[in-house]
């Protein structure tokens, strides 16, 4: 049960805690955790079996393993979050103290974030090790895995932001395709330049404008591959994602905010 506080923060951090030990207790949370740290295992086996440098594939499979997995639990896990405070009339329970919509979401928001940063912790550990264990440095990894992180907090807004507004299955099916639309968006441009002018190049710049550009905060095959990115890329990368983020938490709280309950 939620305890009365004094201020807005005071709630946010009370439901983030909640939050993140419900989300823990989830056994498709373990499930996939469990699937990702033995696709980072088997990175090794991979390595034997193709032909390629070994370490870049163990870096390859394993990033890609980090990144797949942590979406994956930011949707089931994050679409299901308000869905089943609603099912469970426990929403009314909380929302009858003093505690604001937006706050109950910011809340929800935080405590599935803190739960991914656990799992991207874990799958990350088990990537480095595999790595320090074949004698390869890991560290150059890690601005691929930041941005990993930050990705993973624009897909969570998403699924809160479509959980706040419909059922579970269209939520997950909803940031499933703005996750997909987000590594390919870099196609409207190519598009554009093929449709003629007039509407269809409107609606593609639109497009390419409000869709996340994920693909901007895709640095795998840099670091694999040891390509020098440009000054400050990374910090402005997460800036840009990190914005992104706030601005669909910030329309998911609205949405909310606005949400009939019977």
């Amino acid at each position: 049960m939620l305890k009365r506080h004094p201020n807005g923060f005071g709630a946010i951090v009370a439901i983030g805690l909640n939050t993140f030990r419900e989300a823990i207790r989830d056994r498709v949370l373990y499930l996939l955790l469990v699937f990702a740290l033995i696709m980072i295992g088997v990175s090794r086996l991979l390595s034997l079996l193709t032909v390629g440098d070994e370490e870049k594939i163990i870096k390859d499979v394993g990033l890609s393993a980090i990144s797949l997995f942590g979406v994956m639990t930011a949707v089931f896990v994050g679409v299901s979050l308000v869905f089943k405070e609603i099912e469970r009339r426990t929403v009314y329970t909380l929302l009858a103290q003093p505690v604001l919509r937006s706050h109950f979401l910011l809340g929800k928001f935080l405590g599935l974030f803190a739960v991914l940063l656990l799992n991207v912790s874990l799958m990350t550990g088990a990537l480095f090790a595999l790595l320090l264990f074949h004698g390869e440095s890991p560290w150059p990894l890690l601005p691929a895995v930041m941005l990993i992180v930050v990705e993973l907090a624009i897909v969570t807004a998403f699924a809160l932001l479509f959980s706040s507004l419909t059922n579970p299955v269209l939520s997950s099916v909803w940031t499933f395709v703005v996750y997909v639309a987000g590594h390919l968006s870099w196609s409207l441009l190519v598009l554009r330049e093929k449709v003629p002018e007039g509407l269809a190049r409107w609606i593609c710049d639109g497009l390419y404008w409000v869709l996340p550009n994920l693909e901007r905060l895709n640095l795998k095959a840099q670091v694999v591959h040891g390509i020098e990115m440009p000054d400050g890329y990374v910090g402005f990368a997460a800036i840009y994602g990190l914005g992104y983020g706030a601005v669909i938490v910030a329309l998911a709280c609205w949405a909310f905010s606005r949400k009939e309950f019977t």
